[in-house]
């Protein structure tokens, strides 16, 4: 589609026209690039022969030609600068006047043969009259310099237009925009002139309208040498940094971040600068030996320190390594490192205790007195009255037994002063009656078919009857003997731990209540231990002598040996003898002299 105006109103250009315009655009190409001009035909002419109805071209017409464009014709209208106001103005004058500059036309020399230094001109004119032959003015051909031209150091500026010969006075302006026309006007033969190519003359700028499309004018006050010119380099370095040494760098610096992170959490964990000081007693018992490494682990089992390798790296900075000594000491949970290593490299001190001694025989009525008389804290009564640790039916007791008598073994405790407590004492007790148990065989007392609580309860009765070591097995065979031969036992040590009295006489009414710890009426064992035995009464209890015995009586002056007797009247002899020596006495027990 045409640029300007509708197809219908131009005329197709002849081979001759098109030929000048190539030769033009050829000559331009040549001079912008300093290469020597082509050669045109020796005739300006746009056509090289002319037809056969038009008459040659002349410098000079004859007097019997009609005269040529120059001047107008009687019979043709006068050209004119300005169209008359009955007459719509020329396609040119419309742009030039009318439309305004545009300066983002795109520049092209197809059909523009207009040079920098040669006048614009237009290969078609107005259509001739009929009877007048077609005048065609070409612009004169410059010479070629057979020198190259110099290569300039900025790219060549674009040529300026030529000014178009013939009616075509003024320059159209391509972009200017045109009035609607009448339907049928006649219009006459334009030139078309595009946009010229943005160049700088001379240190100063073109009109803006020379600007290509898309591109904004930048003043400058000086010219800068584009890349690829002589004496550049063939790119211009824009300074972009490559994608992948900024990711290196971002990886490295969050390396560093992450190093340094975990420096600050090692040296926070190594040294606890806002770490309490502890909480609740530990009792530790370091070993004779014990490295830094195997002390750490023991700390760390006990929850006294958190780390057991942050405490052997501890010791390690310290230089307390070869300090830490062997001992028992009291620390606390969750200490600090520094606060550890500080009470294990020094001796350690003497905690103050409390030496509880508890004989052999007494029941824990008796004992209670002698536990809080040794600086004991709590109800030595309430507790032992139970305990988890132990259950008396697991060694045979009745169904719902829950005393602890004869379970609380006899010897010698050594206590804290800060944890001295009645609980922790029955505790140590039952812990040592577990371990010392377990040392006695009972393989005779099961042949007897006795339990191992039927055996605790005689072994009870032989602690408060035997006073010397000899006694004990004795005695045991008269319990077994009368066991046997279902004899009641007549052990007046049973009633008075019924009665809770150890030191006064019994009366006889006393002698005839009925309760089942009264041996004298009652056949068998009593129910529960009347006391707590020790690990010597327990054996015999459980290994009776081979002795046929059934009576025994305290002999006097014997030193609380016993008299023993196989019959009713050796044993009523030995009686008669005790109350002699006890009359002679005054009534006391005459069994020391």
């Amino acid at each position: 589609m045409p640029l300007f105006g509708r197809g219908e109103d131009r005329r197709e250009r002849s081979a001759a026209d098109r030929e000048a315009a190539r030769l033009e655009r050829e000559r331009r190409r040549a001079k912008r690039e300093g290469r020597p001009l082509p050669e045109e035909p020796a005739e300006p002419s746009l056509r090289d022969e002319a037809p056969p109805d038009e008459p040659p071209l002349r410098d000079e017409p004859t007097p019997d030609e009609p005269p040529l464009r120059d001047e107008p014709t009687p019979d043709e209208p006068p050209l004119r600068d300005e169209p008359t106001p009955d007459e719509p103005p020329a396609r040119g004058e419309a742009l030039r006047d009318n439309a305004p500059m545009h300066d983002d036309a795109p520049v092209d020399d197809r059909d523009d043969p207009s040079d920098d230094d040669e006048p614009r001109w237009a290969p078609f004119d107005d259509e001739p009259a009929d009877d007048e032959p077609e005048a065609v003015d070409l612009p004169p051909e410059p010479v070629p310099d057979p020198r190259p031209e110099p290569e300039p150091p900025w790219p060549d500026p674009a040529p300026e237009p030529e000014p178009v010969p013939g009616p075509m006075r003024e320059p159209v302006d391509p972009q200017s925009t045109q009035p609607l026309e009448p339907v049928g006007a006649i219009h006459a033969r334009r030139t078309v002139s595009l946009p010229r190519p943005q160049t700088e003359e001379l240190g100063h700028h073109t009109d803006s309208w020379d600007r290509p499309i898309g591109t904004v004018r930048v003043s400058r006050g000086e010219y800068q040498a584009q890349p690829g010119a002589p004496g550049m380099p063939p790119h211009r370095n824009i300074g972009v940094q490559k994608t992948r040494r900024r990711w290196l760098r971002r990886f490295v610096v969050l390396l560093l971040i992450l190093a340094l992170a975990a420096v600050a959490v090692f040296a926070f964990m190594l040294y606890q600068p806002f770490h309490g000081k502890g909480y609740d007693a530990v009792v530790v018992k370091i070993p004779p030996g014990s490295s830094a490494g195997d002390i750490g682990k023991l700390l760390a089992s006990k929850d006294v320190v958190e780390s057991s390798f942050f405490f052997n790296l501890r010791a390690r900075v310290e230089g307390d390594r070869g300090k830490l000594q062997a001992g028992t000491y009291t620390l606390k949970r969750s200490m600090p490192y520094k606060d550890a290593l500080a009470a294990l490299t020094q001796a350690p001190k003497a905690a103050p205790t409390i030496d509880v001694t508890l004989p052999e025989g007494p029941s824990r009525r008796e004992l209670a007195p002698r536990v809080k008389a040794a600086g004991v804290r709590g109800s030595y009564v309430d507790a032992s009255a139970s305990s988890k640790l132990l259950k008396p039916r697991t060694y045979g007791a009745p169904k719902g037994t829950k005393s602890l008598e004869g379970f609380l073994f006899p010897d010698t405790y050594q206590l804290r002063s800060r944890t001295a407590t009645a609980k922790a004492l029955v505790n140590l007790q039952l812990r040592q009656f577990k371990s010392e148990f377990a040392k006695v065989d009972l393989k005779r007392a099961r042949r007897k078919h006795l339990s191992r609580y039927d055996v605790l309860i005689i072994a009870s009765m032989i602690e408060r009857e035997a006073q010397v070591p000899k006694d004990r097995r004795l005695i045991s065979a008269v319990i077994y003997n009368r066991l046997q031969k279902g004899i009641p036992l007549g052990i007046d040590a049973t009633l008075r731990y019924r009665l809770n009295n150890w030191s006064k006489a019994l009366r006889e009414s006393e002698l005839n209540i009925n309760s089942d710890f009264n041996t004298r009426r009652r056949i068998g064992l009593p129910p529960t231990p009347i006391g707590n035995p020790g690990l010597a009464s327990i054996q015999a209890a459980a290994d009776p002598a081979n002795a046929k015995y059934l009576f025994y009586v305290v002999k006097p002056c014997g030193n609380g040996a016993h008299a023993f007797s196989t019959t009713d009247a050796q044993f009523q002899k030995d009686v008669a003898a005790y109350n002699r020596a006890r009359d002679k006495r005054g009534g006391k027990d005459p069994s020391h002299c």
